[in-house]
């Protein structure tokens, strides 16, 4: 195994066990959901980290972390950035999905 697969083993351990201490801490949290600044969907505030003003969920904290962990970002608002494609694409996505349903 390479170092950047040991990292990406390991931090993915590491945000498991924040999901699984923030439902020990607040079992409401598992159930309890917000809009993730990073990919624009609505997920489980377990596990979610708030950084400056951007709240991510599990999944794009596990990326942000890697990638600043392996130089790829300096900071949250340059992952914000690099993320913006991902984002607008869910947000169409979402609008398409509630545009079919209303017309059915």
């Amino acid at each position: 195994m390479n170092n950047q697969e040991e990292i990406i083993k390991d931090m993915q351990a590491v945000i498991h066990q924040m999901v699984l201490d923030d439902i020990e801490e607040n079992p409401d949290s598992e159930f309890e959901t917000f809009s993730c600044s990073a990919c624009a969907n609505d997920a489980m505030l377990a596990g979610s980290i708030q950084y400056k003003t951007h709240r991510l969920c599990n999944n794009c904290v596990l990326m942000y972390e890697l990638a600043l962990k392996l130089g790829k970002v300096q900071n949250i608002d340059e992952f914000m950035e690099k993320t913006e494609d991902n984002r607008l694409q869910n947000v169409c996505n979402f609008i398409k999905q509630e545009s079919v349903k209303e017309n059915n």
